[in-house]
């Protein structure tokens, strides 16, 4: 198997948060500290082509992602700046490109079966309501029982298939594969690693992130593809040149894609094949 980097993308701002979509897009969520803003950017992942760019959707801070289901962006507004309790819901259509409604009232729960669930505060409690995902009109009342909601949400959450998807795990000894194992050991006795390493196994790739110590004693974070059967590495990339602290959550794959964020501000997408 090989790695072969596709394109870098950077705005120079710092990247939040990356969400894949099912359609094969790349939502990523950019905040600025100094300004006190944060931006939305989209681009199809196998290109890197520019979807949208710098969308703010009525709000130039405060304001976050639900989901994103059948390639709407479902936002959420803030309640007040001192505590994350979310407010309303806006509803940003990535094929066209435009917002198709937004309700101020509404408190978003979850979707299913094409139904947004959500809910307004009452005095007493909450009153649940459902509602259409491309319209936003209302649906069905489904009045203040929140244990048949809270049912319904574990289900939508169940429901969920991650299985495109490779998330980092921790790496340790005693691993019941021989030869990743072995391979693992004898990249460790190559590098001064402190701290835990990360690994997603892809096929007969070991892709990990660790942290080596410099002679400053700062930690340089890389990233390398190491190949199991021939036991050599086949791809390497400096994450973060400098820091004092680990990072984690640096990598993962979704099909056959690898996804590196470097520096904070800066992405990678590679092709595995």
């Amino acid at each position: 198997m090989k790695i072969k980097k596709l394109y870098t993308y950077s705005n120079k701002r710092q990247i939040w948060r990356l969400i894949p979509t099912a359609s094969g897009k790349l939502v990523i969520e950019e905040r600025d500290a100094a300004t006190k803003e944060v931006f939305f950017e989209c681009i199809d992942i196998p290109t890197g082509k520019k979807i949208f760019h710098s969308l703010q959707p009525g709000e130039k801070y405060w304001i976050g992602i639900e989901t994103i289901h059948d390639d709407i962006i479902f936002f959420h507004k803030y309640a007040n700046r001192e505590m994350p309790v979310h407010s309303g819901i806006i509803a940003y259509d990535i094929s066209v490109q435009k917002e198709l409604w937004q309700n101020d009232e509404y408190v978003f729960l979850f979707i299913w079966e094409d139904r947004i669930y959500c809910y307004k505060s009452t005095f007493e409690g909450r009153n649940y309501f459902t509602a259409d995902t491309r319209t936003g009109k209302f649906i069905e009342e489904l009045g203040e029982n929140s244990g048949s909601i809270n049912q319904l949400r574990e289900k939508s959450f169940n429901s969920a298939d991650y299985s495109s998807y490779g998330f980092p795990e921790q790496y340790e000894d005693g691993q019941p594969d021989d030869k990743l194992q072995n391979i693992i050991s004898g990249f460790k006795e190559e590098h001064v690693i402190a701290g835990k390493i990360d690994l997603i196994r892809f096929g007969t790739l070991a892709l990990i992130s660790a942290h080596e110590v410099l002679a400053d004693g700062f930690l340089k974070n890389s990233f390398w593809g190491l190949d199991i059967l021939s036991k050599k590495v086949i791809f390497e990339e400096v994450l973060n040149s400098k820091t004092k602290t680990f990072i984690p959550d640096s990598f993962f794959t979704k099909n056959n894609f690898l996804f590196l964020l470097k520096e904070k501000s800066i992405l990678s997408v590679c092709l595995i094949k």
